[in-house]
């Protein structure tokens, strides 16, 4: 799969939802940065999502390894989990960063 080509890989991510942004159609606040990978289209036909973990700041882009991914299994919309390099997180601790928004999916954590 794509998104599993970038594991392990520095990448830079453009933040379209800047950490305590509001969601534009569902209104809930992003607890993390989000963004996505500029050029790298997706299956879901937009460009690749990732989660941007380890800073507690709202940023424009940032540079930072592909740690994991999360993997919807309900959907076909997985996402990049990006930190700098040298942070570490468990996965139990990932899917607690992004549960405000993937609560409502069936996700996991996929590293290899």
């Amino acid at each position: 799969k794509l998104a599993r080509s970038f594991l392990g890989k520095e990448v830079e991510v453009i933040m379209d939802r800047p950490m305590n942004s509001k969601h534009p159609e569902h209104g809930f606040e992003y607890e993390v940065n989000y963004g996505y990978l500029q050029g790298v289209m997706s299956p879901d036909s937009e460009e690749l999502d990732a989660y941007y973990l380890g800073v507690d700041k709202p940023l424009e882009k940032a540079k930072g390894v592909v740690i994991a991914i999360v993997h919807r299994t309900n959907n076909d919309d997985d996402k990049l989990v990006v930190a700098p390099e040298g942070i570490v997180l468990s996965d139990e601790e990932i899917l607690k960063q992004v549960n405000f928004q993937e609560q409502w999916f069936k996700s996991v954590v996929v590293r290899s």
